[in-house]
Order: C-alpha cells, then structure tokens, then sequence
C-alpha cells in the first residue's frame, strides 16, 4: 500500500526528495515516432497482422523484452533497462534509462533504431522521422486498447478540439532531467518554460497532417493550444521571482483528476468531471484516499510545457529524424547543467512579458524559425541558444571513446539552424518540389534509416 497523504506538505516534501548531488544527475529521454504502412502511408492500426501488437510480439520474440499486459493485450516491452511504450494512436515509444551522458543515450537510441527497423521491414510498416502522422484522420486511427486512454479520449473532446488529434496523431521527443533542491528544480522549470517558443521553433517538425499541409511549421505545438487548458500550456506563476514547489503544489491540486488505480484497475473520474486532487485531498474519494501513488499518477496528467515531478521534464519539442533525435537531450543538458549557460539562456528571453510569450509561441507554431521578435528572428536567437548549449557540453567534458564531447549531438543541427532551416521548413520545401505532392515519396525521404543516427 503506498503511503498516505495528509496535507499540503507531504506533496511538498515529495519534490523536495527528489533533489541529487550533482554527481547523481542523469539525463533520460523519452522518443515518440509515428510509423505508417509503407504501401499507401497510412497509419498502422494497433490490432492485427502488421498491427502494433504484432511490432511488440516480434520485438518481444526477437530481441528479449518483456510484454506488459493489460487485460488480454500487448501494451508495453520491459527491456533490461529501457522500456518500449505505446502513445495512444499507437505512436511507437522508447523510454529510455537514466544515462550519465548523451554517448550512452546515442547508444540506447542507436539500437532501438536497429531493432525497430529490422522488425517494420518485416510487416510492411516504415517509422517516419515526423512529428505528426501525415496523412491518416484521428477516426482512421485505431485507439490502444488501454484503459488510461479509454478514459482520456472521449473527456479530450469535451475539453478542446484538438485534444483527440494529441492523442493519435502526434509524436514528440522528451527530455528529463535533475535538480539538486528546490532554488535549482525552479531555475530549471523557469528557464526552460521560458526557451519554449524557441525550442517550438527550432525542432518544428508537423508541417503535414490529414493528407496535406496544415498551415503550420509544428502543427503538433498549435494542437496543445486547444488540448485540455486547464492542465497544459505556460503558467505564468513559473516566472515569478518567489516561485517555489508550493506554487507548483497549489497549481497540481487544483487540476481536475482522471482516474485512480487499484489493484491495477482503473476508476474513472471523469464522469461526471470536476473531482480535484484538493478536493480527493480533503475529502477522500469513497473509501480511498490520497496516496503517494496517486500524486505521482495525477502529475502524469499534467501537460504543461515543462512538467515537474522528481526531476524536470522538457515536453515540447517535435518528433525528429534519428540524427536529429539527440540534440533535444544535449541541448538541454548542455544548457541546464551549466551554471553560466542555464544564465545566458535566461538572458536570451527573460525580458519578455507572460502575453509577449504566449505571442511569440504561437508566432513560433505558424512559422517556426522565421517568426520573429519585434526585429529579431527566431533563427537568430534559436541558433544562439544552441551555441550556448554547446559551450555547456564542451565544458562538462564528456567524452567518448573517439575523444568528442558531446556538442557532437548539436552540430547537425546548428548547421541547419545556421542556415535558417527546421525540419518543417525542408519538409514544406521538399513537399512542394521533389516529392510532388507525392504520399510514396514523403514515406522514401522521411524514413528512419538505422546508418543515418550519427
């Protein structure tokens, strides 16, 4: 039985535990992909041959993981030391270990890629390097068959428009990271709240969905505007100079709940809608009461841009290709794990006001890298953070066995910045050019290949 909460405090106290020595911290990335039938790119469904469910039980029969059920169901592979997950439009996910540099993190990801490839080759399926499906419809799209997200989906319809589209369409790549006590946890959910616009435009990469383009450099960043905005988004108390745990507390408290589990099953609490964790806090639900599991299970439900738990979690960065998938992790950890670039970051954006942000963000969704900051493009300031990330990784001295530290991660990508360029940006340009218009060609150019990672 998990230990129960009491009060205001013991949520408190639970962020408070997760602060490291320095010496401890790791970084983990979470790497989400769409994959498509390779004959005619539509997504693949999760059930049936060439299925979702079929990718897990060869991964499975081939490679040792081990399946996760939920009732009759493959959901999830538990490896040796990374897991592989499921989103719920059958997005492919690997969950990867807490690593102590981004060499180990390029070593985790470079077999994934392998192992998911050797196995999509099998079925006829192909993993694109794209933030959004491109061209199946949320209803053309099968829901995993997990209860969590049986809940989410029809309470996503009521709470926004395009929360459905969230769940089955788009693929991300995340990065979490340590914090040694509560002035560093704020530090490093401020800053990186506030590089948010630029981290939208540097790594846009959803400028295709339903068929065609959709108007925008991350489609998938415009999506999370009308998701759930009760619990997503930038709120603006993170940019107080007296923000604290309690802030982020009072914020979660009051985030309405979707479900508790017991005994491994789901209740739902979404029908009706409205039970907040101050309120299960207070007054129990039944005859369950809050426990340290359920908190931690309620801030999954929070999808804010930047999410706290017993680490910092950086949620807004689009699905890349595979040499690219890397740069999101170094850049952070580069970044945050600096003391002067996690200030020279700061410096880049910290004179802006909390309507000048949700500005700029959106400026950044609709164009990425050419959206712009009174006179100023995101390119230029995109293209500075990297700089300073790189600086950061350069210092920390991380080294492989070839003597390269790890800004080795961000060169691509600094080139392509450098040269006013995201991923959207050359998938708009290629859509018109030499693709045609052509879903065939989008699936050739857009493939994960395993010899292009690094």
């Amino acid at each position: 039985m998990s230990e129960l909460l009491e009060k205001k405090e013991d949520l408190i106290r639970y962020f408070q535990q997760g602060g490291k020595p320095r010496a401890q911290w790791r970084i983990g990335t979470e790497y989400e992909k769409v994959a498509v039938r390779t004959a005619d790119c539509t997504a693949i469904p999760y059930s049936g041959p060439g299925g979702v469910e079929d990718l897990l039980r060869r991964m499975a029969a081939n490679y040792g993981f081990e399946p996760e059920n939920e009732h009759g169901h493959i959901i999830a592979l538990k490896g040796e030391r990374a897991a592989i997950t499921l989103e719920p439009g059958g997005q492919i996910e690997l969950s990867g270990e807490q690593c102590e540099t981004i060499h180990g993190a390029y070593a985790e990801f470079a077999l994934h890629v392998r192992q998911v490839i050797d196995i999509t080759s099998q079925i006829g399926a192909t993993v694109l390097g794209l933030g959004m499906q491109p061209l199946s419809r949320i209803d053309q799209i099968e829901l995993l068959p997990k209860v969590r997200y049986r809940i989410m989906y029809p309470y996503m319809a009521r709470m926004g428009t395009l929360g459905q589209r969230m769940m089955k369409q788009t693929a991300g790549v995340q990065a979490n990271l340590d914090y040694s006590d509560e002035a560093d946890a704020i530090r490093k959910l401020r800053v990186s709240m506030g590089i948010v616009p630029l981290l939208y435009a540097i790594f846009a990469n959803s400028p295709l969905s339903d068929g065609g383009l959709n108007g925008y450099h991350s489609f998938r960043g415009h999506i999370w505007t009308d998701t759930d905005n009760q619990r997503s988004g930038v709120p603006e108390f993170v940019f107080r100079g007296d923000c604290s745990f309690e802030d982020y507390a009072e914020y979660a408290l009051d985030v309405p709940m979707y479900f508790l589990i017991r005994n491994h099953e789901y209740i739902d609490l979404t029908q009706p809608p409205g039970l907040t964790f101050r309120q299960y806090l207070a007054r129990g639900y039944g005859r369950e009461h809050a426990t340290v599991d359920d908190w931690t299970n309620h801030l999954t439900t929070i999808f804010t841009e930047v999410r706290l738990k017993q680490y910092v979690e950086v949620r807004t960065a689009d699905s890349q290709p595979p040499q690219f998938m890397l740069a999101l992790p170094a850049l952070l950890k580069g970044m945050l794990y600096n003391d002067d670039c996690i200030e020279a970051a700061w410096d880049l954006v910290k004179g802006w006001s909390y309507r000048e942000r949700l500005e700029i963000t959106d400026a950044a969704h609709k164009n990425g890298l050419d959206a712009r900051v009174g006179k100023i493009k995101l390119q230029a300031l995109g293209y500075e953070l990297l700089q300073i990330a790189a600086k950061g990784l350069e210092r920390q001295r991380a080294l492989n066995k070839s003597g390269q530290d790890e800004s080795i991660y961000l060169l691509r990508l600094m080139d392509l910045v450098r040269g006013g360029h995201s991923q959207a940006s050359l998938v708009i340009s290629r859509w018109k050019g030499e693709w045609n218009y052509d879903l065939g060609r989008l699936v050739k150019g857009c493939a994960y290949e395993a010899e292009s990672i690094l």
